[in-house]
């Protein structure tokens, strides 16, 4: 007994396997994150830096990187010291500081609120950047801070 389909006219059958393939070659588009150019300024000797551009760059960020240090670039866009880490970033006119995850960066672009951007002050072990094999799967509980203008901090996310 033979199969519906070899009943199939084959203009009809063509019509079928061209909305089959239409619908396939979309969904990689829609699954894959839009590419999102973000800044970053770090020390060129800093290995964890370079891992956590690594972790942006997996996650669909292109970064541009300054090879200059950061201190003069946190301070200049504003983010309070006591919140520094070893690298300042730019994004879409957020500032990150620090190893913050490439999640928690999409979630500021997308909510949009009124701040100065996100930190994760010092550099917390397990963090994007700090989580190598070299640490041996530690995991220090950190948060990520959501720094307003004005200076004041709410917790944007925690991680333990």
């Amino acid at each position: 007994m033979s199969s519906s389909a070899s009943y199939m006219n084959p203009q009809r059958r063509r019509l079928l396997l061209g909305t089959v393939l239409l619908g396939s070659s979309a969904l990689p588009a829609l699954a894959a994150p839009q590419s999102v150019a973000i800044q970053v300024w770090k020390d060129p000797n800093c290995g964890c830096c370079k891992d956590w551009i690594v972790h942006l760059q997996q996650n669909g960020f292109t970064a541009s990187v300054i090879d200059q240090g950061n201190g003069a670039m946190r301070s200049r866009l504003g983010m309070p010291q006591k919140h520094g880490s070893c690298h300042t970033a730019l994004v879409q006119g957020y500032v990150i500081e620090g190893h913050v995850p490439a999640a928690d960066i999409r979630r500021l672009l997308k909510e949009k609120p009124k701040a100065l951007g996100l930190a994760v002050p010092g550099m917390p072990i397990g963090s994007p950047g700090m989580d190598g094999p070299v640490y041996g799967g530690q995991r220090d509980p950190y948060k990520v801070l959501l720094i307003q203008k004005d200076g004041s901090v709410e917790v944007f996310n925690s991680y333990s």
